[in-house]
């Protein structure tokens, strides 16, 4: 294999050696070049040997010496310089299987690419590994890798994910922690077939393996679930019993290992009724991706941020924040603090209900636009509508089904400005900083 250089950055160590757009890259020191992680790999050494083939197809030799870890400064037509990797799995809780018809094309694409995960974080199910991938990892000494293991259990994993083949990638999960290369995992938590016993054997199984996380989040069930494996969402009461095995595992570790290792969801907290755990409970807050200990975070942040303020009485404003149902009171005290310290503030806070999805997704992220407008049409918005970026795709315009920002803006006679979930950034929202 090989890839085509797209363009080359002007003044960069390639620029200068005579490469240029349109030459293919062949190989560096020797190592074939298939994709991202071969080029960022090969080409931090000091001293590089390219193997170049140009537009007229003739073949020659670059040599080019730079300080270690420099940028060589070559482009490719795409990121990973190579197709991105679909899932093999057909998991009995996948939430793309459960998404309604007529949504973007992109949103039905199932990644499971191991690249992704050392590059952008992403959860991998590593089923879909081939030898030559395996090797590569750990002569590159790839880490962290982020994994779905959802059980340790092989036949269980099988079932799971409908793929014979799940339950012996779980010795690739051997192999990666024999060569040191650290671990985050995760297991979605479906009651009735990863939880109880299968759930406690799954987290002793991956402390054996001394994973660095294991993030456990509740499964995801919308109303379109029509023909699919009948799921059945979390109790009250099952929510408990889950906290109370992940919580009593992570005090083991704790004493033990010097880290809780293993946490709940935020969500599996709200659906059992429990208190959020403080921000100290969190540690680095390493799984926060998972929607492990945000609320703790966004309150810790928030405290932090209005200590740093000194009190202003001449600011008045009106201003409106819609979230997600299952967030809403905790969000709602985090308001209460922002209003003590700035009393001529009014914020109007609107749990927003998931017609879209159905009652069970209760989650700020997946809030769709048309959601939004149905219900806070009419309703005081004041000067500002503040609303999560999780509700939108990466350049912050479209929702879930669809819906432009600027549409629903217009829609709701408001201007709509999405904030990450951080303390700083709401509060210099709220203020009309941003």
């Amino acid at each position: 294999m090989s890839v085509i250089i797209k363009s080359v950055y002007g003044r960069s160590f390639a620029e200068r050696a005579g490469i240029e757009a349109g030459d293919t890259l062949l190989s560096i020191n020797g190592n074939e070049i298939v994709d991202v992680l071969d080029y960022r790999f090969y080409q931090l050494n000091s001293e590089l040997e390219l193997k170049i083939r140009d537009i007229q197809g003739k073949i020659h030799t670059v040599r080019i010496r730079k300080p270690e870890y420099e940028e060589l400064g070559l482009e490719f037509d795409t990121y990973l310089m190579d197709k991105e990797k679909s899932c093999r799995n057909q998991c009995v809780f996948c939430f793309i299987d459960q998404l309604p018809k007529g949504m973007r094309e992109t949103l039905y694409f199932k990644d499971d690419d191991s690249r992704l995960s050392f590059l952008f974080g992403n959860y991998v199910t590593l089923t879909n590994l081939t030898e030559h991938e395996i090797s590569r990892i750990i002569k590159m000494h790839i880490s962290p890798i982020n994994v779905s293991v959802h059980t340790t259990n092989p036949a269980l994993r099988c079932k799971m994910m409908n793929n014979r083949f799940a339950g012996e990638t779980l010795k690739i999960l051997k192999r990666f922690s024999d060569s040191g290369i650290v671990l985050n995992t995760q297991i979605v938590c479906c009651p009735g077939l990863n939880d109880g016993d299968e759930l406690i054997r799954s987290l002793n199984d991956l402390k054996e393996l001394n994973v660095n996380l294991i993030a456990v989040v509740p499964v995801g069930i919308t109303k379109y679930r029509e023909g699919l494996y009948p799921l059945v969402p979390f109790t009250k009461e099952k929510a408990q019993e889950t906290i109370d095995i992940i919580e009593s595992f992570g005090e083991k570790c704790l004493k033990e290992c010097g880290s809780r290792v293993a946490y709940a969801a935020d969500e599996m907290y709200i659906m059992a009724d429990r208190p959020i755990p403080d921000a100290s409970f969190y540690g680095d807050f390493e799984a926060i991706e998972n929607g492990v200990g945000m609320i703790a975070m966004l309150k810790e942040d928030m405290a932090f941020a209005l200590e740093e303020r000194a009190p202003d009485d001449s600011i008045r404003r009106t201003v409106s924040v819609a979230c997600g149902t299952a967030v809403a009171p905790y969000l709602q005290e985090i308001l209460n603090s922002v209003k003590e310290k700035y009393p001529h503030i009014t914020i109007h806070l609107y749990p927003i209900r998931n017609e879209f999805f159905g009652e069970y997704i209760t989650v700020s992220g997946l809030i769709v636009g048309n959601d939004l407008i149905a219900q806070l049409k009419g309703k005081p918005l004041g000067e500002e509508l503040l609303i999560s970026s999780n509700m939108l795709r990466f350049e912050n315009d479209l929702f879930l089904d669809d819906v432009h920002i600027d549409d629903a803006s217009k829609a709701l006679g408001v201007k709509i400005t999405p904030v990450n979930t951080d303390g700083e950034m709401l509060l210099s929202a709220i203020l009309g900083e941003l």
